[in-house]
């Protein structure tokens, strides 16, 4: 198995995941479009499986990122 990873930025740095120069710190990623946002999925992505199901998107404004937890305080 290729241990190379994409490098993935993020913005949002109250995100627990949230790393130096906007990187994304997280084992696995879960990116949803946005009519599914309310779904319930465990915020502990790190060693789960996602269920595995297609969508589509007509931009990139139609997606969100189900993988953001809060930073503790």
């Amino acid at each position: 198995m290729n241990d190379s990873r994409t490098i993935v930025k993020c913005s949002v740095s109250n995100c627990n995941y949230w790393g130096e120069q906007n990187v994304c710190k997280a084992e696995q990623i879960l990116i949803e479009i946005d009519k599914h946002a309310s779904a319930k999925y465990s915020e502990e992505f790190g060693s789960e499986h996602f269920a595995e199901h297609k969508d589509y998107a007509n931009n990139s404004s139609a997606t969100c990122c189900l993988t953001f937890k809060p930073k503790s305080e």
